[in-house]
C-alpha cells in the first residue's frame, strides 16, 4: 500500500518498514520525533509501528502452526515406520538396520 510522502511521490515499503522498525526498537523514543526525522506525521508513524507489528504477530502464530503440523507428521511417520519394521522383522524380510 503506497502511501504519498511530502513530494507527493509514494513511500516505499521498505522505507515504511525503516521507519515502523525504528519506531519499534525505541532507538528515538517519540513518535515526534521520528515524525520529523522521517518528514512523517506521528500518526502516520504510529500507523506503520502497528502494521509491522500485527505482521509479524500474524507470521509469528502462522510459523507455530507450521511446527505444530511437521511434529505431528513426524510422529505419525516415525509410528508408521515402526509398525512397517516390525511386520518386515515378524516376515523375515528386514535386511536393513538403522
Amino acid at each position: 500500500m503506497a502511501v504519498k510522502g511530502r513530494e507527493g511521490i509514494a513511500c516505499r515499503d521498505s522505507f515504511k518498514a525503516k521507519v515502523a522498525l525504528a519506531a519499534v526498537k525505541d532507538d528515538k523514543t517519540l513518535a515526534k520525533k521520528l515524525a520529523k526525522d522521517f518528514e512523517k506525521h506521528t500518526t502516520q508513524v504510529s500507523e506503520w509501528k502497528q502494521l509491522l507489528l500485527d505482521s509479524v504477530t500474524r507470521k509469528a502464530k502462522s510459523v507455530e502452526s507450521d511446527i505444530r503440523v511437521m511434529h505431528a507428521k513426524i510422529g505419525y511417520l516415525t509410528l508408521e515406520n515402526d509398525i512397517l519394521e516390525g511386520a518386515l522383522s515378524t516376515a523375515g524380510l528386514q535386511s536393513v538396520k538403522r
